[in-house]
């Protein structure tokens, strides 16, 4: 399994939200290219990087921040956030990130997410970010009567390389990972899944690591990673020792 350390970019600079709301952003690092380097030097072997404008807006806002922080980075990179068009796809992927992440566009233009997992394949994870089992998008502002567990099978038989599903209710609140709908969706997958939202400690790694026989590739975390109370050694370690 594999913690995905996250980067989630607002005005430029490294913040989490509460909840996905905007106007609740701490500014954990106003560099975010030196916050990946620490991240690499941590020794995280991926890293999780979202635009928060980009993904409101509809296109890519913090595209400076973005291309600074993959100058040079010795680790492979999935980005998301206004993400809508083959366009942008292809700008991405040609500039280093090694997966793009679809959300706002896997509920409105599903087309797009299969003619780009025809073309790069392995390459296209979709996020499915659901309130009390709905899927939100447009930077989680409009919810849907779309079930993520609906959406997930249809993004599957589109080919994609992973699933991210957050819990946008658990999401910067340290409250725990949604465990029980984590895993009812990975068991209902072939496609792996990547959890999001709320992981808060070293407890909520480890009931992940029991569950990862279902399909569980791995876990973003943000701000429990920034304030310390999930401790980047300890996590690692804990992973590479369930891995031997």
């Amino acid at each position: 399994m594999i913690l995905f350390p996250a980067i989630d970019l607002k005005d430029g600079q490294c913040v989490r939200l509460l909840y996905g709301d905007m106007d609740q952003a701490t500014v954990f690092n106003d560099n975010p290219a030196a916050q990946a380097a620490e991240f690499v030097r941590q020794g995280f072997e991926w890293l999780h990087l979202v635009d928060l404008n980009g993904a409101i807006e509809g296109e890519p806002v913090n595209g400076k921040a973005v291309e600074a922080v993959l100058q040079g980075l010795p680790i492979p990179v999935q980005l998301g956030g206004g993400i809508r068009d083959r366009e942008t796809v292809s700008y991405w992927l040609e500039r280093g990130v090694r997966r793009v992440i679809l959300g706002t566009a896997a509920l409105e233009d599903p087309d797009l997410v299969r003619s780009a997992c025809k073309e790069w394949p392995g390459r296209v994870v979709v996020s499915i970010d659901a309130r009390d089992g709905m899927v939100a998008s447009r930077g989680w502002l409009q919810n849907t009567q779309v079930r993520a567990m609906d959406l997930a099978l249809a993004m599957e038989d589109a080919g994609v390389a992973a699933i991210v599903f957050t819990d946008i209710d658990r999401d910067g609140a340290l409250t725990g990972v949604n465990l029980d709908a984590t895993v009812d969706l990975a068991w209902a997958l072939h496609t792996p899944v990547i959890a999001s939202g709320g992981l808060a400690s070293l407890a909520d790694l480890k009931a992940l690591l029991a569950e990862e026989e279902a399909g569980i590739e791995g876990a973003i975390s943000g701000r429990a990673l920034y304030d310390g109370r999930l401790d980047a050694a300890e996590a690692l370690a804990l992973l590479r020792a369930a891995r031997i």
